[in-house]
């Protein structure tokens, strides 16, 4: 293997080698520094005149006569099943100390899910948290982001997620994979704490890459940690939940090092490949034809300045299937978790919830809530300037509703795990408040059903069971016409072929 001293120059992160011979893309490097400590490195940019080096673990320390030895080879996660419960740091190395002995090395680039093989994501998740699992359904397979602000408590929210989330009608619990990038180290030990104090480590992997750490391992940690999600979903046939934060630290890195590289900027100084980087992450979610695993994600992004026109909530909204927005003025009341119902969205919604899945009501009844929670807001402005005594008996109820829905559906303990036929419940008991004429969004059949009632969790459930085993019987009962169908037919072209 050759070794250069041709450094012709170093800006931040990046080692410029001059005329080497044909170099790859993402090859590893080592880098021997004069004092005779290493460091490691990878292939950024490379061309017949010089080669782009960024390196891990920073340049201090590296001049010309520093020695550069390309590998051949590029990043590789060494993945098993004793991966479960352990702490990592951002580039995959145990932070415990124990090496973790590998069952397989995986390049932590993927392979990319061909669209047609691609599964439609159907089954919905239960995360505990009535504002996502009523108005804003997550459904296994998708890429739901949240879109936070600093200080706002998106890391609390993931947290809960991590703990509750989980498939109605299955005994497993997710995998959750958590990567933290550019994170405190007073977060780093905050979130530690929490997956070993409610045991949910056990069933986790964690990556950690903190704030001092280099910006050049902050682009590798997603990747590390989807590598890790993908070998465990397709594989190893369990589902995964991937719950990366904070995307803008990730965003910010890129930004870094392409300002090193003198790249032309784009919006904001953000490099103009940014949509494709971030598509190359978010699109590792999915679900596989033919493999029982799957791959959710929960990408958190704090938005610079509250603004939801940032370029990186901007393009990580036309990327993923929907958004999460957590709001201030909630935050400010005092209200958890701040999920701002109005501009937050699940595009995948409609597939995860309903008769069968669900409750036959959880369309209509979050279409309805949405309705009166949007009136009931736009009313405080009115209030503010004529007063609340000028409003109509109407108006003046949804006023109330607005208030009574952030205050009882919205609000909930940071450990309270709410079914989704319980937040339903909360949902109907605040429609009881309204007359029964005014529900225009509910059919005449579900407001005889479950206005003024409370359910019980147990009849709803085994009404699932019994629609699914329903279902079940009669995809068996078609499969079998089929079968003799066909049968009938080649009997009819035999006899045909004998006459």
């Amino acid at each position: 293997m050759k070794e250069y001293k041709t450094i012709t120059r170093i800006a931040g992160p990046l080692v410029f080698v001059e005329k080497t011979e044909p170099i790859g893309y993402g090859e590893l490097v080592k880098i021997a520094l004069p004092d005779g400590s290493t460091k490691n490195g990878q292939v950024l940019d490379t061309s017949d005149d010089i080669v782009v080096v960024q390196v891990f673990e920073g340049t201090s320390g590296i001049d010309r006569n520093s020695r550069i030895k390309f590998l051949g080879e590029t990043i590789k996660l060494s993945v098993s099943e004793d991966m479960l419960g352990r702490i990592l740091s951002g580039a995959g190395k145990p932070l415990d100390g124990t090496e973790i002995i590998p069952e397989k090395k995986l390049d932590i680039i993927g392979a990319a899910i061909n669209p047609q093989a691609r599964g439609s994501p159907k089954d919905f998740i239960q995360t505990g948290i009535s504002t996502i699992d009523g108005t804003n359904t997550l459904v296994r397979g998708q890429k739901l982001p949240i879109f936070s602000g600093s200080g706002l408590p998106h890391n609390e929210i993931a947290l809960q997620i991590a703990r509750q989330a989980k498939v109605i009608g299955q005994k497993e619990h997710f995998v959750v994979i958590f990567a933290a990038m550019g994170i405190t180290n007073e977060e780093a030990q905050s979130f530690i704490k929490d997956f070993e104090e409610t045991g949910a480590l056990e069933r986790s992997v964690v990556f950690l890459n903190l704030a001092d750490d280099p910006a050049v391992e902050r682009l590798i940690t997603p990747r590390m940690a989807l590598t890790a999600a993908e070998y465990f979903a397709y594989e190893k046939d369990m589902h995964v939940l991937v719950i990366l934060t904070d995307m803008t630290n990730y965003c910010e890195s890129l930004r870094e090092i392409g300002a090193a590289r003198e790249e032309i900027p784009g919006r904001r100084g953000y490099p103009g490949y940014m949509y494709t980087d971030l598509a190359c992450i978010y699109e590792r979610a999915g679900m596989i034809k033919g493999k029982k695993g799957s791959i959710t994600q929960i990408p958190i992004l704090t938005m610079v300045g509250d603004d939801i026109t940032h370029p990186i909530p901007d393009l990580t909204g036309y990327i993923t299937e929907g958004q999460i927005v957590l709001s201030r003025e909630l935050h400010r009341k005092g209200i958890y978790p701040p999920v701002d119902v109005l501009p937050s969205l699940s595009r995948l919604m409609n597939l995860g919830i309903g008769k069968g899945r669900t409750r036959d009501d959880h369309k209509t009844a979050s279409d309805q809530f949405y309705a009166f929670y949007a009136e009931g807001r736009d009313l405080r402005g009115l209030v503010a300037i004529v007063g609340e005594e000028a409003l109509s008996a109407r108006d003046k109820r949804l006023l109330k509703f607005a208030a009574e829905f952030e205050d009882k559906f919205v609000r909930q303990g940071k450990h309270e795990d709410r079914t989704i036929f319980g937040t339903l419940n909360i949902g109907w008991k605040l429609l009881g408040a309204i007359p029964k004429d005014e529900l225009g969004r509910i059919s005449p059949d579900l407001r005889d059903k479950y206005y003024g009632k409370e359910v019980k969790e147990e009849m709803v459930g085994a009404e699932i069971k019994t629609e699914k085993k329903e279902a079940k019987t009669e995809k068996k009962e078609t499969k079998t016409e089929k079968a003799e169908t066909k049968k009938t037919a080649k009997m009819e072209t035999k006899s045909k072929k004998k006459k």
